[in-house]
């Protein structure tokens, strides 16, 4: 069985991760949420609360469930869910929820075609805010079901290129960007909205790393999906 989406990918954007307000958009004047320079994304950017990286003591995947829950109860594990949601051209092994291959086109991180075949590592799900991040600027004190639910938010998720989502690590916007420039305005403006939407913290680099890509994407909103039927941030060309 294969799935067409609507519109196509490079039209859409995860993280969402259509999501509205992705893409970089100019308006006419600033409004009450902007910034000089700037917009929505930024301002969210500088209300984000400001404090040291916790020690990385007690973390554990674990902290944060079963990996890929299925926490909407759709009978679709959430990576399923996520590759449903990413990939062009979805083939499933059982015919709704498996999904067996599809392709990424293209993958946000790059900006090049990748091929997703299950059993096969050439594609993730990435946490846009990596787990271990978000455990040492807040989540360690957290209850688990709220762990649960960062681990498995479709706006924290993005099918990306296995072997640069795991050159990412745990790394925050201060350590680490996409390799597609044209996707980083994007990217960070997710993962502010994961932070503040969490009420994670930023250190001062990230702080000021963020503030640094987003002040270069005029009046750029931030992605405010939820559902993983949703289309991602996506990468967009101009």
């Amino acid at each position: 069985m294969t799935r067409a989406r609507g519109g196509g990918a490079m039209a859409a954007v995860v993280l969402v991760f259509a999501v509205t307000g992705c893409i970089p958009e100019s308006t006419g004047s600033a409004g009450p949420e902007e910034t000089a320079g700037g917009g929505p994304a930024l301002a969210a950017a500088e209300s984000l609360p400001v404090k040291g990286r916790a020690p990385r003591t007690g973390y554990d995947r674990d902290r944060f469930g079963t990996p890929w829950a299925d926490t909407d109860s759709n009978r679709c594990d959430t990576r399923d869910d996520i590759l449903k949601r990413d990939l062009e051209q979805v083939r499933f092994s059982d015919g709704r929820c498996k999904v067996a291959s599809g392709t990424l086109d293209p993958d946000p991180y790059t900006g090049q075609d990748v091929t997703f075949v299950r059993g096969r590592s050439q594609v993730d799900i990435d946490h846009i805010v990596a787990l271990s991040d978000a455990w040492q600027k807040g989540a360690q004190q957290w209850d688990a079901g709220k762990r649960i639910a960062l681990a498995n938010d479709p706006l924290n998720l993005l099918a990306v290129d296995a072997g640069t989502n795991r050159g990412k690590g745990d790394g925050d916007t201060a350590t680490w960007l996409p390799p597609n420039k044209a996707y980083r305005c994007t990217y960070v403006a997710a993962q502010v909205a994961v932070k503040k939407k969490y009420g994670l913290w930023v250190t001062a680099a990230e702080g000021a790393a963020m503030k640094k890509v987003l002040s270069g994407c005029p009046g750029l909103k931030l992605p405010t999906g939820g559902n993983p039927t949703e289309a991602p941030a996506r990468f967009h060309a101009d």
